[in-house]
């Protein structure tokens, strides 16, 4: 199978999908390394409560926010290039991040980094189907690319934990040799095609403009209420943006999301697997990191370290995540990762809190066997329900729904944790809710369809 590409061709296809996998592995690290730091930044910068949500979920903001818009922009501009503006943007965030006096000039370049990350998410997918048109390849590389996404979400903590013990600014300086690294495997990659069209200037604000304040609504609920006025306000201008935005795509000339982008059962099912996977992915490392720390006086380093098996699994599992969609079914494998995440979520719940944190560490590595289970297989799914000229939006829609997914999973499980009776019951029922959302989503996903089949391209 190798033979079948020359040596050049196949050169430039790793080079590709190295850059792709880095990319991810740094802007997903960035969505979770800053946790285990908050008590350290609290200290350093004076900041309450407030302002290190704020940290953390900047970020996410401007990521959620802009990543349907970056996606169009992919398909128009090339994917290449969309990646090496939004790496550039994000390795100089990064340095201000890190050298950043105050909490403001914090909080700014941690949106600023939001908006780079935006652009390379959507192209990094997108050039992986550039790059490996053949379907089987293509799966094989998503599985490496996903396991970049897969181990800087359970490594973030280890990783945080690490640096924070140094000084905490080389969580962001450590972003310099990375992007540098994946920029000379850029190089290497060939010029991405472009699809010429005018920019859906109405849609893509309107979805801006939803999807900011939905996030900034869901994030400030966790502070103030859901009955404060800026929470509900928030909430209403997403619906009516949201309004807007569906209104404009069905009668712009050149809509941002195009008419049939959704109509493959496959496609549908595979934003909503990203969406609801990334509540329990996103939302047990924010949760535990807050238990082991405050609840059980753990240091930042030794928070990590439970982290450790879970980030393992999907190293270990990752790489032949591919090899086991091939030989059980993609279908299988998102299944079987959900329920894992759902037993493993509900597991977790149930210990009590005195509960040894090597069992507590165990028993997350359930969730984290969901990664190399759900995201490769879902990924390549969504990728073979599409045409390949609309890979960058199909990449910015799917990405879209996985930030909100793990945005609003944060802000929401923040709330219950600050509104319950004790620590130890929000942090219950916010597991338990995450891992019934599992448990719903692996019975949707019992209606995925073979890639390539009629049925899977089908509008039911």
């Amino acid at each position: 199978m190798r033979d079948a590409l020359a040596p050049e061709e196949r050169h430039r296809a790793q080079a590709t999908l190295i850059a792709a996998l880095l990319g991810f592995f740094v802007i997903t690290l960035d969505a979770v390394v800053v946790n285990v730091a908050l008590p350290t930044l609290a200290h350093e910068l004076d900041a309450g409560v407030d302002g290190l949500q704020w940290v953390v979920d900047g970020y996410t903001l401007m990521f959620g926010a802009l990543l349907l818009s970056a996606g169009a922009l992919v398909d128009r501009i090339g994917a290449r290039r969309a990646f090496g503006m939004g790496l550039a943007v994000f390795v100089v965030a990064s340095m201000v991040c890190g050298w950043a006096p105050n909490l403001a000039v914090l909080v700014a370049a941690r949106l600023a980094q939001g908006i780079g990350a935006a652009a390379m998410m959507p192209a990094s997918m997108a050039l992986i189907r550039q790059a490996y048109p053949d379907p089987l390849r293509r799966g094989h590389a998503v599985a490496w690319w996903a396991m970049g996404g897969s181990v800087a979400a359970t490594s973030g903590p280890v990783i945080g934990g690490w640096l924070v013990s140094l000084d905490w600014r080389w969580i962001f300086y450590l972003n310099l040799p990375v992007g540098l690294l994946t920029a000379a495997f850029l190089a290497r990659t060939p010029v991405s095609p472009r699809r010429p069209a005018p920019f859906d200037a109405m849609g893509q604000a309107m979805a801006v403009l939803a999807m900011g304040a939905l996030i900034y609504g869901a994030i400030e609920a966790g502070v103030l209420g859901l009955g404060a006025a800026p929470v509900w306000s928030a909430f209403v201008l997403a619906l009516l943006a949201l309004v807007a935005f569906v209104w404009s795509q069905r009668r712009g000339a050149h809509p941002m999301v195009p008419a049939g982008l959704l109509a493959p059962r496959n496609a549908r099912i595979s934003m909503a697997v990203g969406f609801t996977f990334m509540v329990g992915y996103f939302g047990l490392p924010f949760v535990m990191s807050l238990y082991l720390q405050q609840q059980r006086g753990l240091s930042a380093p030794e928070t990590g370290m439970a982290f450790l098996p879970m980030m393992l699994i999907g190293l270990i599992l990752t790489p032949f995540s591919a090899r086991l969609a091939q030989r059980f079914g993609a279908r299988t494998l998102i299944v079987s990762g959900l329920m894992s995440m759902a037993v493993g979520l509900a597991a977790v719940a149930a210990l009590p809190s005195s509960a040894p944190v090597a069992g507590i560490a165990a028993l997350m590595v359930l969730v984290g066997l969901a990664g190399p289970l759900v995201a490769p297989p879902v990924t390549a799914v969504l990728l073979s329900s599409v045409p390949g000229t609309l890979a960058g939006t199909a990449s910015g829609v799917f990405n879209t729904s996985r930030q909100v997914g793990g945005a609003l999973a944060v802000a929401v499980f923040g709330a219950l944790l600050a509104q319950a009776p004790s620590f130890m019951a929000g942090m219950r029922i916010s597991l338990v809710l995450a891992a019934g959302i599992a448990l719903v989503t692996a019975a949707t996903s019992m209606r995925l369809q073979p890639a390539g089949s009629p049925a899977s391209l089908e509008n039911p």
